[in-house]
């Protein structure tokens, strides 16, 4: 049966029970109101550690002025017992006051520079500090040897392998693929909000990604592709806050450079942003 912790020194001490038999110990950092996406990281760590731990934290230093941090879904009867049957081990539960001793305005704040800065950090100012901010915690106080995030949200995947290396975190960073249903809209919390004809509208931007890539594979500019792509979003009746193109390393690629590449897409659709992305070489 799945073990919830509330207390962190019961965590540390059921962390030390683990790694004195032995145990490879594994977290996969949640904000709860889980999906089968989620799951899969369950999943995934399972098969890299004996031991999995999943924490559930509603993180306030990663919403921004105007996201709602009190309004976010939680759900945590349903989060165990999913977790429970992916095969997690313990849920850590957190509290605000355990997180941040010295409340959330007085906090030590971690921040990953030039990675963090762009994009999605760009659109939501002060996210990724969040971010890093709250990782930077949960393995100090699991100290995990893995540690697995879903690659839908690509860029959180780069500046926590950023932080990892720079900081020297003694933890093997595993990226989960993205889960998707079966129109290819990719599964995340988000998806609720979205109405019946919007959650069909919703998969093209998957089909938008497909367009890129074969756009870039056929070695048309960059420049224009992603022209085409915010005109082909908003003739689909989204509010797109970028489509682009870039390298693995976030980085803008040269026209006519081959290599492997990422297309990433965020978009509004009513009052809900969505983002996803596609790897491919070009």
């Amino acid at each position: 049966m799945i073990e919830t912790v509330t207390e962190l020194a019961a965590l540390r001490a059921r962390v030390a029970q683990w790694r004195r038999e032995g145990l490879r110990v594994a977290l996969v950092p949640t904000m709860g109101n889980l999906h089968d996406g989620h799951f899969s990281l369950v999943r995934l760590a399972r098969t890299h550690a004996d031991r999995v731990i999943a924490s559930v934290f509603v993180n306030p230093t990663q919403f921004g002025p105007n996201e709602d941090f009190a309004q976010y879904p939680r759900t945590p009867e349903a989060d165990a017992h999913g977790l429970e049957a992916a095969g997690c081990d313990a849920v850590w539960l957190p509290s605000v006051a355990t997180m941040y001793p010295y409340g959330v305005e007085a906090t030590v704040r971690v921040q990953v520079p030039a990675v963090s800065e762009t994009l999605e950090g760009a659109h939501r100012p002060g996210h990724f500090d969040g971010v890093a901010t709250v990782v930077s915690r949960l393995f100090n106080q699991v100290q995990p040897d893995v540690a697995v995030f879903g690659r839908k949200d690509y860029q959180q995947l780069a500046v926590i392998r950023y932080l990892v290396r720079d900081l020297a975190f003694p933890i093997e960073v595993i990226g989960a693929d993205i889960v998707r249903e079966g129109s290819g809209l990719a599964m995340s919390s988000r998806n609720q909000y979205l109405s019946a004809p919007e959650r069909e509208q919703a998969a093209q931007i998957h089909r938008c990604l497909q367009a890129m890539r074969e756009a870039a594979q056929a070695g048309r500019p960059r420049g224009a592709i992603e022209a085409e792509a915010h005109e082909r979003l908003a003739a689909a009746g989204f509010v797109p806050d970028y489509a682009v193109i870039r390298g693995l390393d976030l980085t803008v690629p040269a026209d006519g450079e081959g290599g492997a590449r990422v297309a990433l897409i965020a978009a509004r659709l009513g009052r809900t942003r969505l983002i996803d992305n596609l790897e491919f070489e070009a």
